[in-house]
């Protein structure tokens, strides 16, 4: 779905403001040295804080033990939003997925200091395909296009919602979806599967991670699901930082994460539980380094569409971008 340029620039403004009213003061405020005083932490939520904050908040309030600095959520349902508050210094932690992450990196001078590990041990996730159980639509069928079908895709800046359908799905293809469908629209994993359960949308994207969560929060509605697809494995999301926060403070945000759930003991067994209900089991160390993978397929993304526009500067541009990328990859252990 496409909103008039005028019309989102009106949201992405209002959503701001009632950030900054809900951070309080704790963008701005700091300490006579220059710390913050405060700390404010993203967390994408379709649904909100009246699902995510029972989840989240326990976490916080041990972050904020750790490091000596109050540590107050700040939920939002689009990564643009939550990527231009942390470029705001609305907030100064956050929780990402893979192609957010590398938006705060580039645009809102954010690093990486740790990425997330599910209770399976695993670090990567995958994006699917899903549809209606029962509806008989295979993935050759939706792949024919002819505009028979109402097709719901993520975030522009999901990493599994939009970047790797287009990456690993379409683009070999040369399918564009907004030709290949009946009608696209673009929402979140909860709103899109939810909406291909009631039988809104025919096909939608989603991922592994979000079929968890809705096997514990929405059984019901998960058994109405069916997948037809599955990516290669996407690196998992991460933990990001503004660059700017005092080095000392950094370092005290890195060591609760590294060191959360970890050791033996009623606490470490504690907050093993507090990671378990965000479907976690521990936080490994990462730098920008564990993003490439995804580097490469916004490489893609560009290479593809610039071919499209016939645009030979931004082919050679991405295709320099992509060696440059793969080329990292094979000299890596």
């Amino acid at each position: 779905m496409t909103f008039p340029r005028f019309t989102r620039r009106l949201a992405l403004a209002a959503v701001l403001a009632l950030g900054v009213a809900s951070c309080g003061a704790g963008g701005d405020a700091k300490k006579a040295g220059g710390a913050p005083t405060e700390i404010t932490f993203s967390i994408l939520s379709a649904e909100g804080q009246a699902s995510s904050g029972p989840l989240w908040q326990p976490l916080l309030d041990d972050m904020s033990k750790a490091i000596g600095v109050p540590v107050k959520p700040y939920f939002g349902s689009n990564y643009t939003v939550l990527v231009e508050a942390m470029r705001g210094n609305q907030t100064q932690v956050a929780w990402f997925s893979a192609k957010p992450a590398i938006e705060a990196i580039d645009r809102a001078d954010a690093e990486v200091i740790a990425r997330t590990v599910n209770k399976e041990g695993m670090d990567s996730y995958r994006s699917t395909l899903i549809v209606r159980a029962g509806s008989g639509i295979t993935l050759e069928q939706v792949l024919a296009c002819g505009q028979r079908y109402n097709f719901g895709i993520g975030d522009a800046q999901s990493t599994s919602g939009t970047l790797a359908p287009m990456t690993f799905l379409f683009n070999p293809r040369q399918i564009v979806p907004a030709q290949c469908f009946k009608t696209v629209r673009s929402a979140n994993h909860q709103s899109n599967a939810f909406s291909v359960a009631s039988g809104v949308l025919d096909v939608a994207t989603s991922n592994t991670t979000n079929t968890v969560f809705m096997r514990k929060q929405n059984p019901q509605v998960l058994s109405q699901i069916q997948e037809i697809w599955q990516s290669p494995p996407i690196p998992e999301s991460g933990i990001v930082v503004r660059e700017d926060l005092p080095p000392e403070l950094k370092e005290k945000i890195r060591s609760f994460f590294l060191t959360y759930g970890q050791g033996e003991g009623a606490e470490a067994e504690r907050q093993r539980q507090v990671l378990a209900g965000l479907e976690y089991s521990r936080f490994n160390a990462a730098d920008d380094d564990y993003l490439n993978p995804v580097r490469e397929m916004v490489a893609d993304q560009k290479l593809t569409e610039a071919r499209a526009k016939g645009d030979a500067a931004a082919v050679t541009a991405a295709e320099r971008e992509l060696q440059r990328l793969r080329s990292l990859r094979e000299v890596q252990p």
